[in-house]
């Protein structure tokens, strides 16, 4: 049976939202909901936390996380999760964001498993059905293209992704009918080894242009594999965002 590590990258600084991670406004800290939530993925084994900062560390040992202090210089999560898991014996790591504290522990599991079952894949990652025409238009949201073709069970390949309109309705000026199209979640399964190959790449061209570096696997000849989820939550970028989790989280819990 493969190994499965879950490693949740976690940077103090944040462009939108400054140390986002540490909020903690529900008692609990931002990054403590989300490990949590990956701790009841029944396929990971272990679960640890990659920092940038100090008050990170801090913070994962006061609720009893594992957590690797990573360079500061880092220009991805993905980069800060190959340095704290490569001397860590794992077949496949999942790279789950830290700014998702309500993320589907299912999920988690769906994506390991779809590098278990597709031996020559080198990655995995999920896509959702859309919500609506406005988040299609979104750059912030970003858009995939899958191929045709089942590979194992109901996974297929991703062609492109991208944060403009794909594909575009040329007789709708754009978006057309939103069955047409598939969001990407920021959930990613790797092989241990292509993980480390993959950090050490050079950026491509499109990856540069589109902010996207999982177009850096594409560019190079890897393919990636996708399934389809549903979307049960969004990540945490904005404080309006947080504040909206800390009324869900404490309606539920009637704190």
């Amino acid at each position: 049976m493969a190994k499965v590590v879950v490693c949740i990258p976690a940077r103090y600084g944040s462009v939108r939202f400054a140390a986002k991670v540490l909020a903690k406004d529900t008692g609990k800290y931002l990054i403590q909901h989300t490990y949590e939530q990956a701790c009841k993925a029944k396929l990971a084994e272990r679960v640890l936390i990659a920092a940038d900062d100090e008050r990170i560390v801090d913070a994962a040992k006061s609720f009893g996380a594992q957590c690797v202090l990573t360079s500061t210089e880092h220009q991805s999560g993905t980069d800060r999760i190959a340095e704290a898991t490569k001397n860590i014996e794992a077949d496949i790591i999942v790279n789950v964001q830290g700014d998702e504290p309500e993320i589907d522990p299912v999920n988690i599991d769906k994506v390991a498993q779809l590098l278990i079952d597709n031996p020559d894949a080198q990655m995995g990652t999920l896509a959702a059905k859309f919500q609506s025409i406005e988040q299609i238009k979104n750059p912030n949201i970003v858009k995939v293209i899958l191929d045709r073709k089942q590979v194992t069970g109901n996974s297929k390949r991703a062609i492109y992704f991208s944060r403009s309109v794909i594909p575009y309705d040329r007789s709708q000026e754009g978006a057309g009918d939103i069955s047409n199209y598939l969001r990407h979640l920021g959930i990613y399964s790797y092989r241990k080894d292509f993980l480390l190959k993959f950090s050490s790449m050079e950026q491509t061209k499109l990856e540069q242009i589109e902010k996207l570096e999982q177009l850096r696997a594409i560019e190079n000849g890897y393919s990636i594999v996708m399934a389809v989820v549903e979307h049960t939550c969004d990540g945490i970028d904005t404080p309006e965002q947080y504040k909206a989790f800390v009324e869900r989280y404490k309606n539920k819990y009637r704190m």
